[in-house]
């Protein structure tokens, strides 16, 4: 069986009351969140009514002419209204709904409707009604994680083809083999270029779809991959726009769980060059859960692979975002939930030098995240197992912040830490205090010697300016 999509995350959204400054945008003052409003992206109609002829309930009609009646409420179902006009052909966009609706629970209980004939139309009525050019963002900085995305007008008629499309695809009767002259490389690309939708709504339903077409076409998934990777570069070197990362990473949680070991090389080059480096985008909070979920998904696979993702993160480590570093936290630490001991030992040095700057850190949610690596029993039996490595890069931090942090929270977790360090390896511990403690001195007595230093600087500079006033005799 193909294996399921990974649980939807839902990322969630500040709202913030008052007007936000943000010295780095292009407009110094950010608008208040953006009311939800709706968009087409469906050509305007001419003005002229659309008529569509009434046609009978399928049920109403003998089985033997049901497929046949099938395949004319789908071409009927090809024609697109306008829903930016809320008054025009009301009666028939009810007509194509409740005809929709009709072919949803059609598709879904009848049988022997899926004739050969059928799978062009069935193609092509999704085809005209899901794929167009998406409009345009109302706002040019829409930020998706406070403005209100713009939702799709036509979501009345658009939900029921995806609805219907999905129920297709998982028909019993449905054949791969016939349905594959239709479902080809250009319709995955039309779909996937879908997946920048502005409507959550309808994202959620691609990755059903695609997910799906996943499942059933094995000469389509090389190139779904390959696509889906070309859409991840383009976001981090070109756009950094592209509303459907999360979805697309979903999918791909499930593809990941799926490989077949060993690991293709063009599999580990994909971890390497597109998921290490979606880090660095400045949107990573909206899909960082489900990236993060991929990344874990591949060592899983293949625990070789835990350096270099490591390194990777390390290398891509946020310099001036506290939010981000903490996002790295918790990420490193699902990575060491799943570490085996031997791939520890190759990446501990690095690792534990980043998390000790972590722990140093005057912002108090990253300095608490690196510390809660000491609540989690896996890590500590690691921290454990080579504390006579990770005390040394640690230890003059942490004494150093149980004398100094500004925030009380932090000085007691630490406190925490350091007693734990001391029941590990209690000689060691002394070693350190004792060297930490003479080393200090020697910068004390460094410093009174500097200070000793400018003094009797300060006072020659004094005489020599009182010489020159005349006031002491040369």
């Amino acid at each position: 069986t193909f294996p399921q999509l990974p649980p939807t995350v839902s990322i969630a959204r500040s709202s913030p009351s008052v007007d936000k400054v943000d010295g780095f945008s292009r407009k110094s003052v950010r608008k208040a969140k953006q009311k939800r409003s709706q968009s087409s992206s469906q050509f305007r109609s001419q003005g002229k009514p659309i008529e569509l002829t009434p046609l009978p309930l399928l049920k109403d009609v003998p089985a033997a002419e049901q497929p046949e009646l099938f395949l004319k409420k789908l071409q009927q179902c090809c024609t697109v209204f306008d829903f930016m006009d809320t008054l025009s052909d009301l009666k028939m966009k009810e007509y194509k709904r409740s005809t929709l609706n009709e072919l949803v629970d059609y598709v879904t209980v009848s049988r022997g409707y899926l004739t050969e004939q059928a799978y062009p139309e069935v193609v092509k009525m999704v085809s005209h009604n899901i794929f167009r050019t998406l409009p345009p963002s109302d706002s040019n900085e829409f930020d998706p994680e406070e403005d209100e995305p713009t939702l799709e007008a036509s979501w009345p008629h658009l939900q029921l083809v995806y609805e219907f499309f999905i129920r297709f695809l998982e028909s019993q009767e449905f054949q791969p083999s016939i349905a594959k002259k239709y479902i080809d490389q250009k319709f995955v690309l039309q779909l996937l270029e879908l997946f920048d939708s502005e409507d959550p709504r309808e994202r959620d339903y691609l990755k059903t779809v695609l997910h799906r077409i996943y499942g059933k076409f094995l000469g389509l998934r090389a190139f779904i991959r390959k696509q889906i990777n070309n859409i991840f570069l383009r976001f981090v070197y070109e756009t950094e726009h592209f509303n459907g990362v999360a979805e697309l990473l979903e999918i791909l949680g499930s593809i990941i769980n799926g490989f077949a070991l060993p690991l293709k090389a063009e599999h580990k080059q994909f971890l390497v060059k597109v998921l290490i480096p979606l880090h660095t985008v400045r949107s990573l909070s909206l899909f960082h859960a489900q990236l993060a979920y991929c990344i874990v998904q591949f060592l899983e696979k293949d625990p070789t692979l835990t350096e270099p993702v490591i390194r990777g993160l390390l290398k891509f480590w946020p310099k001036t975002c506290s939010q981000k570093e903490v996002m790295f936290l918790g990420e490193l630490e699902e990575i060491l939930d799943v570490i085996e001991p031997t791939q520890f030992v190759k990446i501990q040095e690095p690792l534990f030098k980043q998390i000790s700057r972590c722990v140093s850190s005057p912002h108090f949610q990253v300095a608490e995240r690196a510390l809660y690596y000491w609540n989690n029993e896996y890590i500590m039996s690691l921290i454990e197992e080579n504390s006579s490595v990770i005390l040394p890069i640690m230890f003059a931090s942490l004494y150093r912040i149980s004398k100094e942090h500004w925030n009380p929270a932090i000085v007691a977790l630490v406190y925490n830490v350091l007693k734990a360090f001391m029941e590990m390896n209690s000689t060691l511990f002394d070693e350190l205090t004792a060297t930490y403690k003479s080393d200090r001195q020697r910068e004390k007595k460094k410093e009174k010697e500097r200070e000793e230093l400018w003094k009797k600087l300060e006072d020659l500079e004094l005489k020599r300016g009182l010489r020159s006033d005349g006031i002491i005799p040369t």
